[in-house]
């Protein structure tokens, strides 16, 4: 955004202080403040902030209005800034970053959210400059917002789903994201897609659509842990692509785990006889055939971060069924093997990190950070964790290779790489997804749809706003036996 004012005009009203300014602001608008400066300065990321002190004494009310105004003005600030500069008296002169916040903040409340009265809005986006030590920059914001304001569109035509055929670039820029993005998408899966991806990350997602809602089983449904459905897509296809381990414990090995939903779900799905308190050591499943590939597996969990693996662990000791599960920090990419044995494992969750462009509406913030050359760097890593997780892998085994990414770059080239001469197989993942489906985990008619529109080669590959859930792509890869 640019923009400037030197010369304070009376419109902006008599000079207060920053502590007379903070007074002023509501809680709820003054933590989304601080929050979003922080967001813009590279200093945390929204869910964590949200999460923080900074959210821990509002009350429940004000903290989900702050949520939203942080989540709101990261998804629309694209869009926001392009129509804020239209009203800006010199477009081209970039603004203060605490400006910039404060109109980005106004500007949202104005178009996007109907029951926050216009005059409550500029009175305290003008105090958030003050309080921010701008104030000759308060008169602007108060005129900005009042021409925003008085010009504001009717609900229909500023949201998602307009009505006109557009280019590209219109709907890009309309919808809040980068250019170079968008055209990335229309060029790989069509404009129709990139923009049901587009109106996709403007909403709040919703979860629940892809699975049944109660299952019969020897786990209690709450035990199920929270997570949003291409998450848990992934780890139930991870957990369906088991091999059978005969005569012994299954060894899992989940190599990037945290924040930990997939290793839960997997030590849910792979261990059904332990219920609520009640453990059954893998020692005493060893010889019966009935329970070999689908209980008492031994489940290992590394991630590289010692921060998120904390986390990661306490979250973890919360569920009955993942007291067994081992936790560890380490590189996928470089982990050291003490011996043969225990070099190998029967399955292996590879979810590596990624740039997370199928999940742009749970973390907004990524649209303004990444650039296209930190594709090339994110593919280089995965490779390298893609080769170490392969060379554990157990004659036999299998590996579920995914990201949370819509870029080529990052899935299929990646799989193309490494898999090429590293003597593995990929395995259809439409037979595990009708596997869900007749265990009754994956509704019937998301399963259907997930095999007709979300396979490509063998692979899942899910779109936002075409296949229910955020994007995803996932593949499973066997090792073969040997002779």
């Amino acid at each position: 955004m640019a923009g400037a004012v030197r010369r304070r005009p009376q419109s902006a009203g008599p000079t207060a202080s920053a502590a007379e300014a903070i007074a002023k602001i509501a809680p709820a608008r003054a933590a989304a403040f601080e929050i979003l400066m922080l967001v813009g300065a590279g200093k945390g990321h929204s869910d964590e902030l949200l999460h923080s002190a900074r959210t821990d004494e509002l009350t429940p009310e004000d903290r989900n209005l702050a949520t939203a105004l942080v989540m709101g003005v990261l998804r629309w600030e694209i869009a926001l800034d392009a129509r804020l500069a239209k009203l800006l008296s010199r477009p081209e002169q970039r603004l203060a970053e605490p400006v910039a916040v404060a109109l980005r903040m106004g500007a949202f409340q104005l178009l996007h959210m109907d029951r926050i009265p216009a005059h409550a809005v500029l009175n305290e986006s003008v105090e958030m400059c003050r309080a921010a030590g701008q104030p000759h920059a308060a008169g602007m914001v108060n005129a900005v917002l009042r021409k925003l304001a008085a010009a504001k569109p009717t609900s229909q035509n500023r949201d998602v789903g307009h009505p006109v055929r557009e280019s590209t670039a219109a709907f890009a820029e309309r919808l809040g994201h980068p250019l170079w993005l968008v055209e990335r998408w229309a060029a790989e899966y069509g404009s129709e897609a990139a923009l049901a991806i587009c109106e996709y990350d403007q909403r709040e997602p919703v979860a629940g659509l892809l699975f049944a809602e109660a299952k019969g089983g020897v786990a209690p449904r709450e035990a199920v842990p929270q997570m949003d459905d291409g998450s848990r897509l992934v780890a139930e296809l991870a957990a369906a692509a088991m091999p059978i381990a005969a005569g012994r414990a299954a060894r899992v090995w989940d190599c990037c785990a945290a924040p930990g939903g997939k290793t839960l779900m997997l030590a849910l799905r792979l261990n059904p006889h332990l219920k609520d308190e009640t453990l059954t050591p893998a020692s005493k499943l060893a010889g019966d055939p009935e329970t070999q590939g689908t209980s008492g597996a031994e489940i290992l969990a590394t991630d590289v971060s010692a921060k998120r693996m904390a986390l990661m662990v306490a979250r973890l000791r919360r569920y009955a069924y993942a007291e067994r599960v081992q936790c560890a920090v380490a590189d996928a990419s470089a982990v050291a093997v003490k011996d043969e044995r225990d070099a190998k494992f029967d399955l292996i969750l590879c979810d590596v990190p990624c740039s997370g462009t199928g999940t742009l509406a749970r973390n907004p913030e990524i649209r303004h950070r990444l650039r296209v050359e930190d594709l090339a760097r994110q593919a280089a890593r995965q490779r390298a964790i893609l080769r170490g997780a392969i060379a554990r892998l157990a004659a036999g085994g299998r590996l579920v290779y995914s990201t949370c990414s819509l870029e080529p770059e990052e899935n299929e080239q990646v799989v193309e790489a490494v898999a090429k001469d590293a003597g593995v197989r990929r395995i259809p993942v439409e037979t595990l997804i009708s596997k869900l489906a007749e265990t009754g985990d994956l509704k019937q008619d998301a399963a259907d749809g997930l095999i007709g529109a979300a396979v490509r080669d063998g692979a899942l590959r899910t779109l936002p706003g075409v296949h229910g859930c955020d994007g995803f792509f996932a593949v499973v890869l066997e090792r073969g036996q040997q002779t």
